[in-house]
């Protein structure tokens, strides 16, 4: 059994960073950096220059740093790497990975060219890079600066065995709703805060000509944020971490109502954009543009995703707090979910030059640059609230922060790769197959379990 009880610090509940967040983002935003000049809890502004973070000069290094980040993502990402080239003199790579990443690092060991540092989603990938031996410790400098910067439960999830194998640069907040204000407004329609409400706010967006819902049936990865926030609220933090670790069953009666409570939108062919059919043919990055174009008459009226949603917005000319606005992911059971993602740096080539760049990417200064340019969350807790870009990115990083160990980490990102990480297998495919016939809970489930099983069985 592939269990991830080793990597998950968060037994308190998960009431405080979803009280916080709903207040969070009752807030109006605004398109101002400097909302309140807040500082992270260390007093460190975060910038770019004048740091306390010695790094190591490293003139001729040359290092590769691989991520599945494609686009403004991407872009974004750059500008980090080269303030490191600037500190240090080293030259860094950028090497666009394919998911699932752990598949793309295993074929570049095999061929002899292993980048210096993969950027890791999942902490089951983190294990199997360790247990392959691909993965090294990270050094003594990172480890501080990890320490100093880093809730204990961040810290834990990149442990393995007690050791710390990956430093958690990026993070997501997993349970917001965004939608078009203006399709809202003309359906009268209110920001729900159970899924009941939500369910009656789909019916006015539908009753006022707008679909309701862009699906991004095309990934996997976005159905598998959908179950979790149900799940997660449903049937609770314990249920959770037990499905999470393969202790119960995807065949579970607690499954069942989690697949029956989801078809309450995904079967219902006008509540989607395109329909079932539609929404397996859309791709993450359109669900949100075509939620925020076309005027009064958007293909759809609202999408789920996290708070790197903002970086697809970006593309239309929607203004993100006036145009585009959010909300929490409504309570299904008595509390709302709180799910969280990231992505690690793991050292695969130990180096001075690689271990200064994770100690780079551990530190206030690497995150605060990219905070800077939006749809970017960290889990940093010295990166200043006043480095995200607007009112609303804010607060949810402000929400994050003073959450401390109070989330629950995305439950197929702590799977085996093969279950919980790969482009049509497993759980992606599974619930691929769910959305486009919502009617089949129960051989959905079985489907589910007989790949769990298989998957947790072999630790793959």
């Amino acid at each position: 059994m592939h269990s991830k009880s080793s990597t998950i610090r968060t037994r308190r509940t998960v009431t405080t960073f979803a009280a916080l967040l709903t207040g969070a983002l009752a807030l109006s935003a605004c398109s101002s950096s400097n909302d309140n000049g807040e500082k992270g809890s260390g007093g460190q502004t975060g910038e770019a220059t004048g740091s306390t973070l010695t790094l190591p000069k490293l003139n001729g290094a040359n290092l590769e740093i691989a991520a599945v980040w494609t686009g403004q993502e991407q872009k974004n990402f750059k500008q980090v790497l080269a303030e490191f080239e600037k500190r240090t003199g080293a030259k860094v790579t950028f090497v666009p990975a394919q998911d699932p990443i752990i598949n793309f690092v295993g074929s570049k060991i095999a061929g002899g060219q292993p980048p210096d540092v993969a950027m890791l989603p999942q902490p089951g990938a983190i294990k199997q890079a360790v247990q392959r031996g691909w993965a090294k410790p990270i050094g003594p400098d990172a480890l501080k600066e990890l320490q100093k910067n880093y809730s204990q439960g961040w810290q834990d999830i990149g442990k393995v065995d007690g050791k710390q194998y990956g430093v958690y640069y990026k993070a997501a907040n997993k349970s917001l709703i965004w939608y078009n204000a203006k399709v809202f407004a003309n359906a009268g329609a209110k920001e729900p805060k159970t899924w009941q409400d939500l369910l009656t706010t789909t019916r006015a967006v539908y009753d006022s000509g707008v679909t309701p819902f862009s699906v991004a049936g095309a990934d996997g990865w976005p159905l598998t944020d959908w179950f979790e926030n149900v799940y997660l609220s449903q049937a609770g933090p314990q249920k959770y971490d037990e499905l999470a670790q393969h202790k119960i069953k995807w065949t579970d009666p607690s499954v069942k109502q989690a697949l029956t409570t989801l078809a309450q939108i995904w079967g219902k062919k006008d509540y989607l954009a395109g329909g079932q059919d539609g929404a397996l043919q859309t791709e993450f990055p359109a669900s949100v543009t075509q939620t925020f174009t076309g005027g009064d008459q958007p293909k759809s009226a609202m999408v789920y995703e996290g708070d790197f949603v903002q970086v697809n917005i970006g593309e239309t000319k929607a203004k993100v707090g006036t145009d585009a606005k959010v909300f929490p992911f409504p309570a299904v059971g008595s509390t709302a979910p709180v799910v969280s993602g990231g992505d690690a740096a793991v050292v695969l080539k130990d180096s001075k030059a690689a271990q200064a760049l994770v100690t780079f990417l551990a530190s206030p200064d690497a995150a605060t640059i990219e905070a800077r340019l939006g749809g970017f969350l960290s889990p940093n807790k010295n990166v200043p609230v006043s480095a995200y870009p607007n009112a609303v990115q804010q607060k949810i990083a402000k929400a994050l922060i003073a959450s401390g160990d109070d989330f629950r980490f995305d439950m197929s990102d702590q799977a085996p790769q093969a279950f919980g990480g790969t482009p049509g297998k497993g759980e992606w495919k599974d619930l691929q197959d769910f959305l486009k016939n919502p009617t089949d809970v129960a051989g959905t489930q079985a489907k589910l379990e007989k790949d769990a099983a298989a998957a947790y069985g072999s630790g793959s």
